[in-house]
């Protein structure tokens, strides 16, 4: 019995080569394909295949949307995540979410075919070249402090260039006030000043974070 297959990518010349890459395997079988979320999950509700090899961005959201909701539903089938954005992040979360496989868009087809073999066969284990690597670079790089919620909205306007008054002004808080926080931040970050403050925010990621979800834009 052949091992049946989804191909989730809104691009139709890399499903297609995937598509041809297993089916040059005997073992392997595509029941689907799909081009984005929705498609994907009404699909595989149809279909049931056994491994559902999905891209990381499709036009209507994150293909480990697709693997969560697979995940919620089956612990046996393979997901394997496919991607160019192969980063450890991108790592993480696939693993986080459920996936049994994460495989970059530059690796050779035989590798995903292989990947989707092992998802198949052990789909609550996770397979990915990079995870030593990721796992030992995630050991070794600091935590980032918490700050409160004012603090974050403080280091953000810090990060924008504004000074200590138009910071209160901005926050309707008195300068005394101000102050006291951006010390709390220097305190935590272990900075002397506000480029020591910002270099070692942007290091480990915080402005990155605090931009993409800042109340004050």
């Amino acid at each position: 019995m052949s091992t049946t297959v989804m191909l989730v990518d809104d691009h139709e010349l890399i499903r297609q080569g995937l598509a041809k890459a297993f089916e040059r395997d005997e073992e392997m079988a595509i029941v689907g394909q799909a081009g984005s979320v929705n498609e994907a999950l009404a699909a595989y509700r149809e279909l049931s295949p056994h491994v559902v090899v999905t891209d990381l961005q499709l036009p209507d959201g994150l293909g480990l949307e697709i693997v969560r909701a697979v995940r919620q539903e089956s612990d046996s089938v393979g997901l394997v995540v496919l991607t160019m954005h192969a980063g450890d992040d991108q790592i993480f979360a696939a693993m986080e979410a459920g996936a049994s496989a994460f495989v970059g868009k530059d690796s050779k087809a035989s590798e995903v075919v292989s990947a989707a073999k092992h998802a198949a066969v052990a789909p609550r284990t996770f397979l990915c070249a990079g995870l030593s690597a990721a796992m030992m670079r995630r050991a070794t790089t600091p935590a980032a402090p918490k700050l409160s919620g004012r603090e974050e909205e403080v280091l953000v306007l810090l990060a924008e260039g504004l000074g200590t008054s138009d910071i209160a002004g901005r926050l309707y808080l008195s300068e005394s006030t101000a102050k006291t926080h951006i010390t709390h931040i220097y305190q935590k970050l272990g900075a002397a000043n506000r480029a020591q403050a910002l270099v070692t925010a942007m290091r480990m990621g915080m402005l990155d974070h605090l931009s993409s979800s800042d109340p004050l834009r």
